[in-house]
């Protein structure tokens, strides 16, 4: 193994992130959305009526319980030292989680698009997404993929919007064709 190739699954096999940063960040978060709870609940009413509970009642204590719960795990995380506060996840396995996150994304946003870019319609979207896990991590030849996406897609154009009549985003293809 040359010294390069070395360096390089070293440098994988660091932490990407610490048990403390992870459970610190998610403890912040959970504790925001807590407070958003109890805040909103408190506005459309927390206490009790002449009828009973108001609509924020029971609202307001679960955001409570979220937000006392989310301290402790917060305080807990603090105090993490030493070989309790080891890797939360290493840079490779980060890796891996980052190639189906980001395809995924990039699926979302192709079904509706972004901003004044229209979308593609589920089904093409589809097609795409098919398409790039099959070559990217699948390694299969064009040949496979095609027809595959392809199948897949117009499969469940069949079952959702002929036989079950959900209709779905469709974009200008489906258009092209008539399937508004």
């Amino acid at each position: 193994m040359d010294t390069g190739q070395h360096e390089s699954q070293a440098a994988d096999e660091r932490p990407a992130a610490s048990q403390r940063t992870v459970e610190c960040a998610v403890a912040v978060l959970l504790l925001l959305v807590g407070a958003v709870v109890m805040w909103d609940s408190w506005r459309i009413g927390a206490g009790w009526g002449e009828d009973g509970p108001k609509s924020g009642y029971f609202p307001f204590y679960i955001g409570l319980f979220i937000v006392a719960g989310s301290a402790i795990n917060l305080w807990n995380g603090l105090r993490l030292k030493g070989e309790d506060n080891g890797a939360f996840v290493l840079k490779s396995q980060f890796a891996l989680v980052w190639s189906v996150l980001w395809p995924t994304a990039v699926f979302i946003v192709l079904i509706r698009g972004i901003g004044p870019v229209p979308g593609v319609g589920i089904y093409v979207a589809s097609m795409i997404f098919i398409a790039w896990f099959m070559r990217r991590l699948g390694q299969y030849s064009w040949l496979k993929i095609l027809p595959i996406g392809v199948g897949v897609s117009l499969y469940f154009f069949i079952m959702f919007e002929v036989w079950f009549k959900v209709p779905l985003p469709k974009g200008p293809l489906e258009a092209l064709f008539g399937f508004d």
